[in-house]
This record gives structure tokens, C-alpha cells and sequence, in this order.
């Protein structure tokens, strides 16, 4: 698979779970915590499920917002994406991640907002990483 690369960040993490992470132009900057149940002290701080949630629900949006004009349905302004990332162990072993996708497009018909969100689906960048290796859920709510 080929992929003509137009935009390329990076970041750097330090300590794992429980140290931080920094983008690197530094606009991205956080205190990382293992949680209470993974074992952790919890608290404040984000962890890598968190973070995946944030990236994974705005460039779902972004998506949306993409294919909506050949799919003919707008995108209101007061739109949502909320990604709730689970983590737990592999039947194979290791561990793995979910991801259920709750999408509110207010005044949308449900139609049309499951026909949105399955061409964004198609297109978003996580949405493709994910597929096969991820169990991803989408509710148009």
C-alpha cells in the first residue's frame, strides 16, 4: 500500500504510562497516569486510550465533514463525536483496544446520519488503520 504522505508530525513520550508525552512542536504537552484499573494510582493525567479517543473522534468529524458534500447531507455545526476506548487483554494474548463511536448530528435524519457516518467511515484515516484489527461500533444517536 502506497500512501503520498502531505502532512508528517511526530511526538516523544518518556516514561511509558506513567511519565509524558510531547509533540514536536510542543503544542501538544501531557502528564501521562496509568489508571486505577490497570493497576495505576490514576489521578490526573491522560493515558494513550485517551488520547486515541481524542484523535479518533476529531478526525472522524473531520471525515464527516469530507464526504458530506458528495453524500448531499450537511454537517451541522453542533455536532458530535464521542469515542469510548476500551482496553483489556486478548483472547490471543497481549492486550487490544475497542472503539465504539457515538455520533449526534441534531435536525440530521437517522437515515442520513447513518449513511454519513458509514461514508466517513470509508475515509477517515483511523477508521482505516483500525479495520481488521479493531472492533469498532458506530451509533448515530
Amino acid at each position: 500500500m502506497s500512501i503520498n504522505v502531505i502532512y508528517k508530525t511526530s511526538a516523544t513520550a518518556t516514561g511509558g504510562r506513567d511519565g509524558s508525552a510531547k509533540s514536536d512542536d510542543g503544542s501538544v504537552d501531557v502528564k501521562l497516569v496509568v489508571p486505577k484499573e490497570m493497576g495505576g494510582p490514576g489521578g490526573d493525567g491522560a493515558n494513550p486510550e485517551k488520547l486515541f479517543a481524542c484523535g479518533y473522534s476529531a478526525c472522524f468529524l473531520g471525515a464527516m465533514k469530507a464526504v458530506s458534500g458528495k453524500a448531499g447531507i450537511s454537517v451541522p455545526a453542533d455536532a458530535t463525536v464521542t469515542a469510548h476506548i476500551g482496553f483489556g487483554p486478548r483472547e490471543a494474548g497481549g492486550y487490544g483496544i475497542t472503539a465504539d463511536l457515538e455520533i449526534s448530528l441534531p435536525g440530521v435524519d437517522q437515515a442520513d446520519g447513518e449513511k454519513l457516518v458509514h461514508a466517513a467511515h470509508e475515509v477517515c484515516p483511523y477508521s482505516n488503520a483500525t479495520r481488521g484489527n479493531v472492533d469498532v461500533g458506530l451509533t448515530v444517536v
